[in-house]
């Protein structure tokens, strides 16, 4: 099942287990079986300290990793390939003993939840948010006896698929009920199980001292910033809903210059190492929700966040990024994870045979539907424009393809279902003004981006379509407000501009702290004048 190069790394990873394993294998007599009884024979001819057990688990091909003599373990149901490699090994280093490098405290609190807690999750072997939700419940399980968590390939078992009507990945279940969809790191589950967390936080937040630089997100345009402000060597913040904005929602990065290709995910790892390198205070799990301008010239900047806390600052940088842009038309939210969905390598396979349609007609719904293609029955591509804005070779690519049909100048008008999934949606032809409707199982949307910029209106200057408006150095309209990124005017909305935009907005506002007096010292001087 592994080749010789895999085998020979993983039994190096292997020789960091302490407890000994038991893999134990339920499995019946499908390709899919043997596949997962020849990989877990490798693992286990890899380390004398994993053994082969046969079991009788209801679902058929998966196999639990146990602790020898305890009630630690997790559970695969399916073969944990592709992006799920990595979750496979790193259950088998903690179930196996080797300790995690979470937070102590973030250790504690999981060690410490009072309950019975029963996860399952349904992901897809070419989902790239799908791992970070499997790893954090692994942990959490072995860290944990009362915690349990099988990760299941939604591909592989349909039939649960269906009578759950999961029509997105990841999606986790609790003790047999709905608990979360999409990507959660390790802090969000926890502090979802642990109610008392966010009072906890604000309490902590309420402390801090002022910061001379406070970067608002932690996208690559946020990481950027917060570095330079770092090096600088004054007191730097990071306030971030999440670490690493929407990075974390891309697949493949083949345009970050040096870096010939990478994945969202382990890019946005490395920009929070990257940062935590540097003396900076990282406050993740944080959504923004006012800011407050500084009340005289060299005064303290306030930004309110949603738990009720404020941070204080004199210096702002504001990155707050951008999300997929919705239809807004009736019936999208309703069904959103119900066959609405906006990540075609997450929740493709999810709709293995069935007929979907992609809306958007830029590079990212050509290539959505170009890879769809080879796993859906049919795909229609809906464009509002009268002509596609892809690149030439991704539209001579889709042209080629027998099971996908293009639609321009149509603009969709509203999706059906029938209360638990999505039926079709309708559309109006622009040419001509008829109304006309699709039958289908589901609706993926490539229509671009909005910044995540309503927080600050009437505060800074905003365009038309809700960007902060920066001048050159990325400062706002605000006197020690600056922005960096999606969220901005800046055009172009890729990784490696958010980065040097960033680091502007971090030179800029240091240049502007050390050309400013604060207001205290402005203040002792006039007094001592007098």
């Amino acid at each position: 099942m592994l080749d010789a190069t895999l085998k020979t790394q993983l039994k190096g990873y292997l020789e960091r287990i302490t407890q000994p394993v038991e893999l134990v294998a339920s499995l019946d007599d499908t390709p899919k079986s043997q596949e997962m009884l020849g990989l877990l024979e490798d693992i286990a001819s890899l380390s004398d300290r994993i053994t082969l057990l046969r079991g009788d688990d209801a679902r058929t091909p998966s196999f639990a990793i146990n602790r020898a003599g305890t009630d630690i373990g997790v559970r695969f149901a399916g073969l944990p390939m592709g992006h799920e490699f990595n979750s496979l090994v790193l259950a088998l280093l903690q179930v196996g003993g080797h300790p995690s490098k979470e937070a102590a405290d973030l250790i504690a609190r999981i060690k410490d939840l009072d309950g019975d807690f029963r996860f399952e999750t349904y992901f897809s072997l070419s989902c790239q948010n799908c791992p970070d939700v499997v790893q954090a419940l692994n942990l959490m399980s072995a860290l944990n006896p009362r915690i349990k968590h099988v990760a299941i390939d939604g591909a592989l078992f349909q039939a649960e698929v269906e009578a759950r009507q999961v029509m997105a990945v990841p999606s986790v279940y609790l003790n047999g009920e709905p608990f979360a969809q999409g990507r959660m790191g390790l802090e969000q589950i926890v502090a979802k199980l642990d109610t008392g967390a966010a009072a906890r936080d604000a309490e902590t937040i309420k402390t801090k001292a002022p910061f001379e630089v406070l970067v608002i997100g932690g996208g690559p345009a946020g990481a950027a910033a917060a570095i330079y402000a770092a090096r600088k060597g004054i007191r730097t913040g990071v306030a971030a809903e999440r670490f690493g904005g929407q990075v974390l929602d891309t697949m493949a990065i083949e345009n970050f210059i040096s870096v010939s290709h990478t994945e969202g995910p382990k890019l946005a790892a490395a920009l929070e190492q990257h940062v935590k390198d540097y003396d900076v205070d990282i406050m993740n799990l944080q959504l923004a929700q006012a800011l407050v301008p500084a009340a005289v010239p060299g005064g303290l900047i306030e930004v309110k966040l949603a738990n009720g806390a404020t941070l204080k600052s004199r210096t702002v940088i504001l990155s707050t990024g951008a999300r997929w842009r919705s239809m807004n038309v009736p019936g999208e939210t309703e069904y959103r994870n119900k066959g609405v969905a906006y990540c075609p390598h997450c929740d493709g396979p999810l709709f293995k045979g069935k007929r979907v349609a992609v809306i958007g007609g830029g590079n990212s719904g050509v290539e959505a539907a170009i890879d769809l293609a080879g796993l859906v029955a049919h795909v229609t591509l809906i464009e509002f424009d009268s002509q596609l804005r892809a690149d030439a070779v991704l539209q001579r690519k889709l042209h080629s393809l027998p099971n996908v049909t293009v639609i321009t100048s149509g603009q969709t008008t509203e999706v059906h279902g029938d209360g638990a999934k999505v039926t079709g949606l309708s559309y109006k032809d622009r040419v001509g003004g008829e109304l006309k409707r699709i039958d289908l199982e589901g609706i993926f949307v490539q229509i671009g981006l909005v910044p995540n910029t309503e927080w600050l209106k009437g505060t800074v200057a905003l365009s038309p379509r809700g960007e902060i408006e920066v001048d050159a150095r990325g400062q706002t309209s605000l006197p020690g407000v600056f922005a960096a990124g999606d969220a901005t005017t800046v055009p172009y909305k890729q990784i490696v501009i958010a980065m040097g935009e960033g680091s502007k907005a971090a030179l800029s506002a240091f240049d502007h702290l050390i050309r400013t007096v604060p207001a205290e010292e402005a203040e002792l001087a006039a007094t001592a004048a007098e």
